[in-house]
């Protein structure tokens, strides 16, 4: 039966184990994640969609690897802090940008946009922004 990844995750494990997570229920469903997965340490990814109509409320760090961010659709800009300086780059539909280690991030979006995210989920940080 086909699962919508942005409804149902998927994590990659240790082993090139795959497995489809519990329905995404929002930011608390982050922990409970953590706690499922905690044995694949940093090696570990999530791998989910996510469709915004509107820029974040919140910025994000992953301090334990790099996060891949993949415009699916529409444009989006990618907000990260480096160097106590915001850097601005802007995603159209096929183009991907990455977030390092330990960089708060966050996105501005004007109208809408999907986005394919490969995240070392591990430790992830959230901030209102």
């Amino acid at each position: 039966m086909p699962l919508r990844l942005s409804r149902h995750p998927v994590h990659l494990g240790l082993g090139a184990l795959a497995v489809s997570e519990p329905e995404f229920t929002g930011s608390d469903w982050y922990q409970d994640y953590s706690a499922r997965h905690s044995d694949d340490g940093r090696e570990g990814r999530l791998v989910s969609m996510h469709s915004f109509d509107a820029s974040w409320d919140s910025w994000e760090m992953h301090p334990e690897g790099s996060e891949i961010v993949l415009c699916t659709a529409g444009e989006m800009t990618l907000v990260q802090e480096v160097d106590e300086k915001e850097v601005h780059t802007t995603l159209r539909t096929g183009e991907y940008a990455i977030n390092d280690p330990g960089i708060w991030h966050t996105a501005d979006v004007q109208q809408h946009a999907t986005a394919v995210f490969i995240t070392a989920g591990l430790g992830t940080q959230i901030r209102k922004r």
